[in-house]
């Protein structure tokens, strides 16, 4: 998304023990906001560094991107005919300081999905989404899964992205 919107950046893995924070939080919007924060944090240094996260919960339950194939078609089995909340989060920080965030939720009704369906995508789509939280990648096949979808596109992909622009801008980061 970063590309695709022009801006320039340099990634680097952030230090961040996902798990202690998933087992001290409960809330997906919490959880999504802790751990953007966490990641920009953990970089450190100078520079501005952005942080993000998505956190996937469907009927209270919160999903991690599958292990492997077999657990990627029992999470679709799961979403199947329900609701699918998925928050997204991102964090601005400097010197260790997070100095700017934003989190947003997006609805997505997943439709009833077959065995042979749910097959068939995982032949086509696997393992390019064993890297997505919701086994699913909107740009792809993964636009299959539902019969609506209320949200920003961009929070769907995993940041909110015009948010991100506009305090890139206010702090002179892009032109304006």
């Amino acid at each position: 998304m970063l590309d695709a919107a022009g801006v320039q950046y340099r990634a680097e893995q952030p230090k961040v023990d996902e798990a202690a924070v998933k087992a001290r939080l409960a809330d997906p919007e919490q959880i999504a906001a802790e751990l953007a924060a966490l990641k920009a944090r953990s970089i450190g240094g100078t520079d501005w560094v952005i942080g993000s996260d998505s956190v996937v919960s469907v009927g209270g339950r919160l999903f991690d991107k599958p292990a492997d194939r077999d657990q990627a078609a029992e999470h679709l089995r799961f979403f199947s005919g329900k609701t699918m909340l998925l928050t997204s989060a991102v964090a601005l920080a400097r010197d260790g300081a997070v100095d700017w965030h934003c989190t947003d939720c997006a609805k997505l009704e997943v439709r009833s999905l077959s065995d042979e369906f749910i097959d068939f995508y995982l032949d086509a789509e696997w393992p390019d989404v064993a890297y997505c939280v919701g086994v699913f990648r909107l740009e792809g096949r993964g636009v299959q899964l539902f019969d609506r979808i209320d949200g920003n596109y961009f929070t769907i992909l995993g940041m909110p992205l015009v948010p991100l622009l506009g305090a890139l801008r206010e702090r002179g980061l892009m032109q304006r």
